[in-house]
């Protein structure tokens, strides 16, 4: 019987291990390996970090959705891949020979070697640094009671791409609950959204992205564009201007809460793994595959795989994760049959929605562009579709995104 191996269990791990189950019983010994056992979404880490919702809500035990009777999974840190022999090598546990292996581990944090950065500043790539980002926040709200230092009223967001923007409309929308514990009024509740690039959102057309943009201004979101940071210090972002002259001194902000959602890169285990890679991510072959290790799948955030223009790799998402996982499982399911491979892999984007706060959003969907209250219940209804996808009904109902109204 063939053996296959998935790392990781978010989207596009946890998604392949569901797919293989239904394509290849009896047919295939899967192995699952992460560090955690639960799956969370990882598309809703801002509202655990604002505290909107708690990790709960966005999290299931990763055996609810797997069939025993084929799948194992193993709770242990990842090492590296030896593709020439075949092995996964883990911390702590026997390694992992395998027919196919699907490297599916995900992304950390990057912080571009900006000094102070790693130090002085908190990510937000998975539950438990979201919940530390509450535990933090709702510290400094605690404490302003005693010091009453505005800087503990002040949080700073660097990096306004899709998830920074996201962050920033939920702690909008918690504003009322921190001012009540820092014994203040919401407007006194700071928060500063930091970037380098002069146009935001540029994944979306300059109607959505202003749209977006002027969302963030009136919850009084401070936005601040064309601004190079330079060092993270304990409280402190420091920036210069795009058109600084040189030798103009550096700007600051100054405040208790600075996270840090600049950028991600794959895994480093990928590099670990001695793989072709840049910034963690291996270009994929039109299997999804590594070049020259066909049985190795490169899947989700650790993947790069190319547009028909060819200009720059598709942004890695939850919606690409899962296209990738239902493709790897057909791929695996008719080597391990015998029959004809499926061509190359395509995908087809059906929208992007960018949530500020629980009843604002807007994107576009099939050519359309939503706003607002609309575009909301859209994003809901994308979230719930992926956790429908992999965890079906029982996970829908449990877990899924029903607050439409407030």
């Amino acid at each position: 019987m063939k053996k296959a191996v998935v790392l990781g269990a978010g989207y596009a791990g946890l998604k392949t291990v569901v797919e293989l189950q239904k394509k290849c019983r009896g047919q295939v010994e899967i192995t699952l390996v992460d560090e955690n056992d639960y799956h969370y979404e990882a598309t809703d880490l801002h509202e655990v970090a604002s505290g909107n919702l708690p990790a709960s809500k966005i999290t299931f035990p990763i055996t609810d959705v797997l069939d025993p009777r084929m799948t194992t999974l193993i709770l242990a840190h990842v090492a590296r891949v030896d593709e020439e022999k075949h092995l996964v090598i883990l911390d702590g546990h026997a390694p992992l020979e395998y027919d196919y292996c699907v490297f599916a581990l995900g992304f950390v944090s990057e912080t571009f070697g900006i000094k102070g950065a790693a130090e002085n500043s908190l990510p937000m790539t998975d539950v438990k640094e979201a919940e530390a980002i509450h535990e933090h926040i709702i510290k400094q709200m605690e404490d302003y009671r005693q010091t009453k230092d505005e800087n503990d009223l002040r949080i700073i967001i660097c990096g306004a791409g899709f998830t920074g923007i996201e962050l920033a409309g939920a702690l909008a929308d918690a504003r009322v609950r921190y001012a009540k514990l820092a014994g203040v009024t919401p407007d006194q509740i700071k928060i500063d959204i930091i970037d380098a690039s002069k146009r935001l959102l540029p994944m979306f057309n300059d109607k959505l992205a202003d749209y977006g943009i002027k969302l963030l201004e009136k919850l009084d979101v401070n936005i601040i564009t064309e601004a190079l940071i330079q060092e993270i210090q304990p409280g402190v972002v420091l920036y210069k201007g795009a058109n600084d002259e040189e030798g103009t001194p550096l700007h600051k902000i100054v405040g208790n809460t600075i996270i840090w959602t600049t950028g991600v890169s794959g895994s480093p285990v990928v590099a670990e793994s001695h793989l072709q890679e840049r910034r963690g991510r291996v270009m994929d072959t039109a299997h999804l595959t590594a070049p020259d290790h066909d049985n190795l799948y490169m899947i989700g955030d650790v993947a790069a795989v190319m547009p028909p223009d060819g200009k720059r790799p598709y942004p890695t998402t939850a919606q690409i994760a899962l296209s990738m996982a239902n493709y790897v499982a057909k791929d695996i399911a008719a080597r391990v049959k015998g029959t004809s491979r499926p061509g190359a892999y395509t995908y087809k984007s059906l929208g992007t929605v960018a949530s500020v706060g629980n009843t604002r959003a807007f994107g576009e969907a099939g050519g359309h562009s939503f706003k607002g209250y609309p575009a909301s219940v859209m994003k809901k209804m994308i979230m719930n579709k992926s956790l429908m996808e992999l965890g079906g009904f029982r996970e829908l109902f449990a877990k899924g995104r029903f607050d439409l109204y407030h």
